[in-house]
């Protein structure tokens, strides 16, 4: 993840519910969201290393600030999501319409078939994960193994506070991973068991794993996790990466953070 694509919270706040962290009732601070959001931005780009791209906000579509959820990018190829709530199927064509003005071949899915992107597709370079059950649908992942050429493994999210792949598993550039292993069902574990080597696997905290430290930035040592998670950095740190931690909290309001706000391009 050494490029990748944000867009700024000019409108973001929550004006709907589409998963447990979302409550209308507890507003975004507009200035203390966009001061976290320049907050990690400063990291990624000068401590960390990273290309940042940006994509403009549009007025109406306050969750677009959550670029992991876009598509998936493997080389010169983008696959726009296909999003399971109204509230955020109106941001497909913006996100079509950037990667094709990027000059990307633009790859879609049949609109029956909910995929949301990064948020629920992840893995190292050998072995690709898909979380299902709550935001992506499991028939999906055949259709997007086949036009990368991928095996895909689905693993059912469990938790509805765990909505998304990314808030609860987070493969590092290591080979390692960061994961909750509650998220997940006995089959879901025991596959993450087989695949990955028991020495690889960081098991997180629940008290953290309700902070989002899964849902953290990993740019080869580097890792950017969300703040108040000393535990996981510490678990980090003895495996040889540097953590930066950021407060995020504005945008855990509405179920996201580190993670969420980028989509890696590369």
């Amino acid at each position: 993840m050494s490029r990748l694509l944000v867009c700024s919270p000019d409108y973001f706040q929550i004006d709907y519910e589409i998963n447990p962290w979302m409550r209308r009732a507890n507003a975004v601070n507009p200035a203390r969201a966009a001061g976290q959001w320049q907050a990690l931005m400063h990291v990624l780009a000068h401590d960390v290393g990273a290309g940042i791209e940006r994509m403009p906000p549009v007025e109406g579509l306050p969750d677009m600030v959550f670029t992991a959820n876009a598509g998936i990018v493997a080389g010169r190829r983008a696959l726009v999501s296909r999003f399971r709530y109204p509230e955020r199927q109106r941001e497909e064509v913006y996100f079509e319409r950037w990667f094709r003005e990027q000059g990307y071949e633009v790859l879609t899915l049949d609109k029956t078939l909910y995929f949301e992107g990064a948020g629920d597709l992840l893995g190292f370079p050998d072995t690709w994960f898909g979380g299902y059950r709550q935001r992506s649908d499991i028939r999906a992942f055949p259709r997007v193994g086949d036009l990368f050429q991928r095996e895909i493994i689905p693993l059912e999210l469990i938790d509805r506070r765990f909505y998304h792949l990314d808030t609860c598993f987070c493969p590092l550039s290591g080979g390692d991973l960061l994961y909750f292993p509650a998220a997940f069902d006995s089959y879901g574990q025991a596959v993450i068991a087989q695949r990955i080597p028991e020495d690889r696997r960081l098991a997180v905290p629940e008290e953290e794993a309700l902070r989002f430290a899964c849902n953290a930035v990993s740019v080869g040592k580097y890792v950017v996790i969300p703040a108040d998670c000393p535990r996981t950095s510490q678990l980090l740190e003895a495996r040889g990466y540097r953590t930066f931690a950021v407060h995020l909290d504005e945008f855990m309001k509405s179920g996201g953070a580190a993670k969420c706000l980028t989509l890696a391009l590369d």
